[in-house]
């Protein structure tokens, strides 16, 4: 599944939180943006809208997929790990911001292992989650610097084009958005075509994370990425394991 904002809209976001008070103000903040904006406020109705269930077998609500989902941890029913989890489990890639009210590291790096593209460590000012939305959404860095003012090179990779600069991997069949991360990821591996890129440096590079992090964050964005670049993904041909130092890229 893909994540597409539909144009003329500032894009749809799912909020998934169980304290009432932060989670309206957050949709009227959003909505005040030009956000469309749905709230619940446990993690099995949100699993029922994203990755499917018994009580909700579609991945939408209205006549349009989510294109954000912004995830508490704390939840009733079943956490933000297992909601993120099983959604990216169900094959949706939408972008996750993840909201934590810990700053230790551990669920941070959990949180980015099943799936989180971003985190926002609670209490946060207003002004940093809109920012952070808005970098998730429009496609640009993680670290919200604007794209440099000259275009970066499409890529060609087998029957698909990486088009950098729209975060967008175009094949024949469709064309995937990708999350900052993900591009992140690509861009890391792209750059050094050939070489073999260490875990340590991707973690440091893309996730910001110190390089001895112990975490299958690294993992889980490969899987996606070959499933988008590959023409057999349990047999890469583009992105290439190097067993017990990292990965390489390969036109």
């Amino acid at each position: 599944m893909t994540s597409r904002v539909q144009e003329g809209s500032a894009g749809r976001i799912l909020v998934v939180e169980d304290e009432a008070h932060i989670a309206e103000g957050i949709r009227f903040n959003l909505e005040q943006e030009g956000y469309e904006v749905e709230v619940v406020g446990d993690g099995r109705a949100a699993v029922g809208l994203l990755a499917g269930s018994e009580t909700d077998s579609s991945d939408r609500v209205g006549d349009r997929p989510f294109d954000l989902v912004i995830l508490d941890l704390m939840l009733p029913e079943m956490n933000g790990f297992e909601v993120a989890r099983r959604t990216r489990a169900s094959g949706n890639f939408v972008a996750i911001l993840m909201l934590t009210a810990r700053d230790d590291g551990s669920d941070v790096v959990r949180g980015l292992e099943e799936g989180a593209d971003d985190y926002l460590t609670k209490p946060f000012r207003l002004d940093e989650l809109l920012a952070r939305v808005r970098v998730l959404l429009r496609r640009r860095r993680w670290d919200g610097v604007e794209a440099p003012s000259e275009p970066l090179p499409d890529v060609t990779v087998g029957r698909a084009v990486i088009h950098f600069d729209r975060f967008s991997i175009e094949t024949p069949e469709e064309t995937v958005n990708l999350t900052t991360r993900e591009v992140g990821l690509l861009r890391a591996l792209v750059d050094r075509e050939g070489e073999t890129v260490t875990r340590g440096e991707l973690l440091q590079e893309v996730w910001g994370l110190r390089p001895d992090t112990k975490t299958r964050v690294i993992d889980s964005f490969i899987v996606r990425l070959r499933r988008y670049l590959e023409r057999d993904p349990a047999h890469p041909e583009h992105i290439i394991s190097v067993r017990g130092r990292g990965y390489r890229f390969e036109r």
